[in-house]
């Protein structure tokens, strides 16, 4: 099975809903790299005791450092599970975010519907 790189990112009201996935689903999550944003990562690393490399908070420019990272070509899958009902300051960012993943052809999951279906596709065990 290849390693994949995986960006994870939840908005405030999200964190707890990503980190109880990711507590059902480490044995998926712990073959791959991950990194994250600051709290997330901070997060999912007490979490499930698993490596986690952090860039720095969303709003303090996080989203646009996963973003540059898709754009070098070292992030394979973008798990960005947000809050649709609550106004961001740095929403720009988020966008900017969601539409170099798009141009790039990276699997995003905004859901954690989709989060799972990701998860248990081929994409993870090839």
């Amino acid at each position: 099975m290849k390693s994949l790189r995986i960006a994870l990112v939840a908005h405030d009201h999200k964190k707890d809903d990503l980190l109880a996935w990711a507590r059902a689903n480490r044995a998926i999550l712990a073959p791959h790299t991950l990194v994250a944003t600051a709290t997330t990562g901070g997060l999912l690393q007490r979490e499930l005791e698993l490596d986690v490399t952090t860039y720095a908070s969303g709003p303090l420019g996080g989203d646009l450092q996963i973003g540059a990272a898709i754009v070098e070509g070292t992030i394979d899958l973008l798990v960005f599970i947000w809050d649709p009902l609550s106004p961001l300051p740095h929403d720009p960012d988020v966008k900017a975010l969601l539409r170099v993943a798009a141009v790039r052809n990276i699997p995003v999951a905004t859901t954690l519907a989709t989060l799972d279906a990701l998860a248990h596709s081929p994409l993870l065990k090839r």
